[in-house]
């Protein structure tokens, strides 16, 4: 995989039909899927709600639990991924041009667009065409392997890559992160009906900054109000999935690129992470059993 992109010239030619490249392509998407039990698509409708940070955590907090994880950070102009779980350095190419996540312990790999990039500062002046066909490549040209779950770090809103990520993986199940005030739950309503429209499986709500722990006395302070998550999954009969507060531990934690809930020592935010991925482990496997169900 290069930063050129050379598959983003596989465009579809006469009769709407996709070239031989393109082909070839979607039957290595779909053999690389095969393999991935859950793949869970974390996005949200406006950036600053700690939407990486919530994808990091649970990722991290599945992997401890014993599960197979692969993370996909296709914030492609923004990637925070890598600074979430101190990772440096370029992914590499084995033979046959397959490229190596890269390994954050034994059930724990990434790839991200910074990996890619010989300067992290660089920015990535892409448009549409381009960041699909990288996105794509994420998935065909990546050897993930056997994974039980695949979370896929997407940029906030419902632009390109929200859009090829539902493409490409149909079966994702959808975590919607909010933050408890207004002017976030405005924006996710917009990603929930992007969401509806596309006809996607959503797992639930996810509300980060809920509250904030005083490290002091241990009381919770309502600093961006709390509940609103809540609220809003009610409304629109989604599960909601838990709800992350404010906590200086974990702002230090991710500053060490460390997720919080590897930390040693306990803090509220690693307890509410933990709930979270339970929930979404438990949710996951009903997803399966119905899904089973209906096509038996």
């Amino acid at each position: 995989m290069s930063s050129s992109c050379g598959s983003c010239s596989t465009e579809k030619k006469e009769g709407d039909k996709p070239n031989a490249a393109h082909a070839l392509q979607n039957e290595l998407i779909s053999s690389t899927l095969k393999r991935i039990k859950y793949k869970i698509f974390v996005m949200s409708g406006k950036g600053g709600v700690g939407k990486s940070s919530v994808a990091v955590n649970i990722a991290a907090a599945l992997a401890d639990k014993g599960f197979k994880v692969g993370i996909l950070d296709v914030d492609i102009h923004g990637p925070s991924v890598p600074h979430l779980l101190g990772i440096t350095g370029q992914l590499e190419v084995e033979r046959g041009n397959l490229v190596v996540p890269k390994k954050v312990n034994d059930n724990l790999h990434v790839v991200s667009m910074e990996s890619l990039l010989k300067d992290p500062d660089q920015a990535v002046l892409w448009r549409g065409p381009m960041k699909t066909s990288a996105i794509r490549q994420f998935i065909s040209d990546v050897q993930w392997g056997d994974l039980d779950f695949l979370v896929i770090d997407s940029p906030p809103g419902t632009g390109d890559e929200p859009m090829t990520v539902l493409k490409t993986i149909p079966e994702s199940l959808a975590v919607v992160v909010t933050t408890p005030q207004e002017i976030s739950l405005a924006d996710v309503r917009k990603a929930i009906n992007f969401l509806q429209y596309a006809k996607a499986n959503i797992m639930g709500v996810v509300e980060n900054m809920s509250g904030l722990i005083c490290p002091h006395c241990h009381e919770q302070i309502d600093l961006f109000k709390r509940g609103g998550g809540e609220q809003l999954a009610e409304k629109y009969g989604l599960p909601f999935l838990g709800a992350i507060p404010l906590d200086p531990t974990a702002v230090v934690a991710a500053d060490l690129g460390k997720p919080v809930v590897l930390l040693e020592e306990s803090s509220p935010a690693k307890t509410a992470f933990r709930a979270v991925a339970d929930k979404i482990a438990e949710a996951a496997e009903s997803s399966l059993e119905i899904a089973s169900s209906t096509h038996s």
